[in-house]
């Protein structure tokens, strides 16, 4: 029945017009008709309304990422996803594991404690401890969002002309589309800002649902020296295997303590880590093309469908040279940290927990098939870990200490430079053998000490010194027999 047949229906107030404060131009009402728009009711309406003219007013987050809405989300979806207080019971039980574990791994290390303390977190506790760091790390692809939203709604209203463009909200009417673009450029940076912050706190509370243990996901991101355990999530993993819970928290516990203790035995690893995310997050390329054919494709009114759309569609799927530099890095450091610790977790446990083997073949069927690591920092900077390195990782690291014993294998964390490589995770004999020759040329004998405290022997072996044909003074029938 047409609008003429309906006197209601041509009666009812115009979505578009309410939404937009007044007529929207033919060409414009096409497109926001094919994206759903036009069937919004007058609640949805108010509230789309509401929104806009908050976004142009001065209120929100000014940052890349809208820090406030990224906690508010992750701390929400943490207790959708149920979380509780942590009892006292519960943290001297994480204290006495954590000690324990301690123990057994200054027999197999001579890496310095760590000088933080045991803690157990809630999920809500770890979301506060670990979010500032995820806000930095995502921070490059934000601003990123920002300047590719602000150049897309720039040349969308350079083809609409100075007529085509609809009213906005808190805009006077007539007004030209650079001038349009002035007043809503702070806009622009605000959805963009709200849409990441939004994304960071999903991911941020479905990773703290997931973790067992304070950097897990094999990067300092704790902020500091302390061993934290997850106890629900030890809890959850513990029920898929079948050993004791008190085992597999101990085990769990180890691989934690070691991964806090080679972070803070090795000053330059955790922030070469930190900054590799960073390479790779600061120079990625936004999609516009997928982001608007998102948009265009999925129900306005439906946010979560909105969010997955623009999450597979955010980023362009060919890394630039750089990025694939930086993602390299990456990889490689992170799989010579966990096969660090998968070597060193084995050795502390043998002959004190029985599941070991199984428990450690657990772990590394969970970062295989896709773990929180790899999960987060696909949704939040595009990309994807390759954990398959972590065993090529773990037999270099096991083929040099039973070549060079076990100060060497803590040694060639020495510097970066003389750290293993990618390449090395190649050819691990190779990195070995060279190892080996490095430290035989770098090996000081107490007789290289004697000759330079001393200087060069005289004809008997006894030290002697060099003549600079001066003299020091002394005439020769001064000195004794």
């Amino acid at each position: 029945m047409s609008d003429q047949e309906n006197p209601e229906r041509r009666d009812d107030p115009d979505p578009l017009e309410a939404l937009f404060g007044g007529p929207v131009p033919p060409e414009v009402r096409e497109t926001l008709n094919s994206m759903g728009l036009s069937n919004l009711d007058p609640d949805q309406v108010a509230q789309m309304r509401s929104q806009l003219e908050m976004l142009m007013g001065s209120g929100g987050d000014d940052g890349a990422v809208n820090t406030q809405l990224a906690h508010d989300v992750a701390r929400q979806a943490v207790s959708e996803g149920g979380d509780s207080t942590i009892g006292d019971g519960t943290r001297r039980d994480v204290e006495q594991v954590v000690q324990v574990a301690t123990l057994w791994l200054d027999q197999v290390t001579d890496l310095p404690r760590p000088e933080g303390a045991a803690v157990a977190l809630s999920r809500a506790e770890w979301v506060e401890r670990t979010l500032p760091v995820w806000e930095r790390l995502t921070t490059p692809v934000a601003q990123g969002l920002q300047s590719a939203m602000t150049s897309a709604m720039e040349q969308q209203l350079g083809q609409l002309g100075e007529d085509g463009a609809p009213p906005i909200p808190g805009l006077p009417p007539g007004m030209n589309p650079a001038a349009m673009m002035g007043q809503m450029a702070p806009m622009v940076r605000r959805m963009a800002s709200s849409m990441f912050g939004g994304q960071v706190g999903q991911a941020v509370g479905a990773l703290a649902g997931d973790v067992v243990s304070g950097t897990e996901v094999g990067l300092p991101v704790l902020g500091d020296e302390d061993v934290a355990m997850l106890p629900a999530n030890v809890a959850a993993f513990a029920d898929g295997l079948e050993v004791d819970g008190g085992e597999v928290h101990l085990y769990l516990a180890l691989r934690e303590a070691a991964r806090v203790r080679l972070f803070a035995g090795v000053p330059w690893l955790g922030p070469q880590l930190l900054t590799a995310v960073e390479d790779y997050a600061r120079d990625i390329k936004i999609n516009t093309e997928g982001i608007e054919e998102a948009v265009r494709q999925v129900d306005p009114q439906d946010p979560e469908a909105l969010q997955g759309a623009l999450g597979d569609s955010l980023f362009s799927p060919e890394p630039s040279p750089a990025q694939q530099a930086a993602l390299t890095r990456l990889e490689t450091l992170l799989a010579l940290v966990e096969g660090w610790v998968d070597v060193v977790a084995a050795q502390a446990a043998e002959g004190h927990l029985p599941h070991a083997e199984s428990m450690a073949e657990a772990v590394r069927r969970r970062r295989a098939t896709g773990g929180p690591a790899e999960k987060t920092f696909s949704s939040l900077v595009g990309l994807e870990l390759r954990p398959r390195r972590l065993r090529d990782a773990a037999n270099l690291w096991a083929a040099l200490e039973a070549k060079h014993g076990r100060d060497a294998r803590d040694e060639a964390w020495g510097h970066p430079d003389v750290a293993p490589t990618g390449a090395d995770l190649d050819d691990p004999l190779g990195f070995v053998d060279r190892h080996g020759a490095l430290a035989a040329d770098l090996t000081v004998t107490d007789e290289d000490i004697e000759q330079l405290l001393g200087g060069s022997s005289g004809p008997d072996g006894s030290p002697g010194r060099e003549d600079d044909g001066e003299g020091d003074g002394e005439d020769e029938g001064d000195r004794p027999a």
